[in-house]
């Protein structure tokens, strides 16, 4: 048994799947439909940079997707892996659309243009460097949240991420992320604020949610063909109108991905693929589980690989 897993913000760099860019004509035909449903050449900001521009959220969510869309596309139609097999479809934060694109749930012209919107919302809902994100290592999340709650008066912040163990997301305003930084250095806790200008995955996020409420009611969503755990709940589901609005609780509720991969492997599942770029995904899920089979797909030696499985 095994599960599909889909990376999120963070995983991008420049010039990624060119190889099946320049290998395969219906990948590339794929990079040139994105380029015209988004008005822009996302394609040339992926091969070529530069690095600060593909890493802005606006960017780097579509460019992210499409990476992962067009591996997907390349192992269906390159081997004879059958993903219908697949127990479930899972993906981090914006991965959670790479996950219903690719299930069938929402098209791919239609995905890519509500993650342009997405990752604009997103970046914008908080005024630029007036929030951001830290991360908090080798802690168990319920000390944490104890932390955050007790603190409550002194700094306001919020879970964002439940990665793996060990490794939990805080989101917040600037002069609370510090206050929570002075705590946590206190207690001798590790922690690395993030690179990124935007407090994502917390109450803050309300804007985004307005706008993604009212874009996502204007897109039918279909059955999937394979169930989707959703990052709000970390169980799957099967039900279109359950799995979209799920998708717009998401921009505020925390990321429970520890969980999700859990209750996957609860499920059954002794594999998981990850489809897309960067290797991230698999050293989160092998700290959960050491004993469970990882591969990461995301260039042409991959794919000739996977048939192997």
């Amino acid at each position: 048994m095994f599960s599909v897993l889909f990376p999120g913000q963070g995983s991008q760099s420049v010039g990624m799947a060119k190889d099946l860019y320049d290998n395969f004509q219906y990948i590339k035909d794929l990079f040139n439909e994105a380029d015209d449903a988004l008005d822009m050449s996302i394609s040339k900001l992926i091969f070529e940079g530069p690095k600060e521009l593909l890493n802005e959220t606006e960017n780097t969510q579509p460019a992210i997707f499409l990476v992962s869309y067009a591996i997907f596309a390349a192992i269906k139609n390159e081997t004879s892996f059958n993903f219908d097999k697949a127990n479930f479809f899972a993906g981090h934060s914006l991965g959670e659309y790479s996950a219903l694109a690719c299930s069938n749930v929402i098209n791919f012209r239609d995905t890519i243009k509500l993650l342009k919107v997405r990752g604009n919302a997103m970046q914008n809902a908080v005024p630029k460097n007036e929030g951001g994100m830290v991360a908090v290592l080798g802690e168990d999340i319920n000390d944490i949240k104890k932390i955050i709650e007790n603190n409550r008066n002194k700094f306001n912040c919020f879970l964002a991420n439940d990665n793996t163990n060990g490794q939990v997301v805080i989101s917040g305003k600037i002069d609370d992320l510090n206050g929570l930084m002075a705590e946590l250095k206190k207690l001798n806790i590790k922690n690395i604020k993030l690179p990124v200008s935007a407090p994502f995955h917390c109450m803050l996020m309300s804007p985004a949610t307005q706008i993604m409420n009212s874009k996502l009611k204007e897109i039918k969503f279909l059955v999937p063909n394979n169930k989707i755990v959703s990052n709000v709940t970390a169980q799957p589901s099967d039900n279109p109108e359950n799995i979209k609005n799920l998708l717009i609780e998401q921009i505020e509720k925390p990321v429970r991905w520890r969980e999700s991969i859990i209750n996957m492997i609860n499920y059954g599942n002794k594999k998981f693929i990850e489809i897309g770029p960067g290797k991230v995904l698999s050293g989160l899920v092998k700290r959960i589980d050491r004993n469970i089979e990882l591969f990461q797909v995301n260039n042409i030696d991959d794919i000739n690989n996977l048939d192997d499985l």
